[in-house]
């Protein structure tokens, strides 16, 4: 039985210009670049680190087993970065949205440029300024809260005399992270569907009712990024928290006292010149485990995003 209908040539796949295919070898060289400097990082570390945690106490420095070193250090890590990040995302917020939805034109510039530039600030800058004006500024007000609030664990004192506390680095850090937290909230507010904006105040929103109901949902999963790129800054920063903590190694929730937890990289970058043997295996050691902490920060992050954009509103 004859058909009259023709069999249709095969689909051709677009040819493609010298220009793509230089941008895609381009993309993709870059991609395993990263990951295998990533790699290299890991291994490193790896190879290097663990000597450090097998090594016995009389091998090293410190005259600690592993564990015991590095939970101090761990502790002082994240409570720093949570501190910070519990400081700095309220007020980040506030200046993106201040900036993208509140603040005329002629005032709404020259603020998001201010931002920028703070983030261009060298960390040593931040840290100079906190070891010098900041922790001078805060001790009357670490005074005043052991004076009033010290019946609460985190205000007991005594009070530092100096102000170098855990609070001073954590207000550091806060600074630090506070452009790019804005920045990204900024460039996600500003991302809001007008239509969706509009249609709030059609319904007789108010501005801040808009705001909530319109911009917020669409910008969650955004706002979550922004906040783990945040934290991943405050998890890493080394030399602004050596230049204004003054570490005791101990692990204590009291944020005005003069004994105070220490960072993993304040205090690699602070014991890492006076170290031999064994005590640089262990220092190596402890960034293996700030390399860890922060791939599992980032990971978290990705699945909360990933887990609320079936809730997002940019969906």
């Amino acid at each position: 039985m004859s058909s009259n209908t023709e069999l249709e040539p095969a689909a051709k796949a677009p040819p493609q210009r010298p220009g793509d295919r230089v941008f895609r070898g381009l993309s993709l060289g870059a991609a395993i670049a990263i990951l295998a400097t990533l790699a290299g990082v890991a291994i490193f570390l790896t190879a290097e680190g663990i000597p450090g945690i097998t090594a016995s106490p009389d091998e090293v420095k410190s005259g600690e087993s592993f564990l015991p070193y590095v939970t101090p250090l761990v502790f002082g890590t994240l409570w720093a970065a949570f501190l910070a990040l519990l400081i700095a995302a309220p007020v980040a917020i506030g200046v993106a949205l201040f900036i993208s939805h509140y603040a005329p034109a002629k005032l709404a510039q020259p603020i998001g440029y201010v931002i920028d530039l703070l983030a261009a600030v060298p960390s040593v800058v931040y840290g100079a300024w906190g070891m010098v004006t900041l922790a001078g500024a805060v001790r009357p007000l670490y005074e005043w809260l052991e004076a009033n609030l010290g019946f609460i664990p985190l205000f007991a004192g005594p009070a530092s005399a100096t102000g170098r506390t855990i609070l001073t680095a954590a207000l550091v850090l806060a600074v630090m992270i506070l452009p790019i937290m804005t920045a990204i909230c900024r460039e996600i507010f500003l991302q809001t569907p007008r239509l969706h904006e509009e249609a709030a105040l059609a319904l007789g929103a108010t501005r801040w009712e808009m705001t909530r109901l319109a911009v917020f949902p669409y910008a969650r999963s955004g706002i979550v990024s922004a906040a783990m790129l945040a934290l991943g800054r405050a998890l890493g920063e080394t030399m602004a928290v050596a230049m204004v903590l003054s570490a005791s190694g101990v692990v204590t929730l009291n944020l005005i006292s003069s004994t105070n937890p220490s960072t993993i990289a304040a205090n690699i970058a602070l014991s890492f010149a006076e170290a031999s043997g064994k005590t640089v295996n262990v220092l190596i050691a402890t960034g293996l485990v700030l390399f860890v902490i922060t791939f599992v920060v980032n990971f978290a992050a990705r699945a909360i995003v990933n887990r609320r954009k079936e809730f997002d509103g940019a969906n």
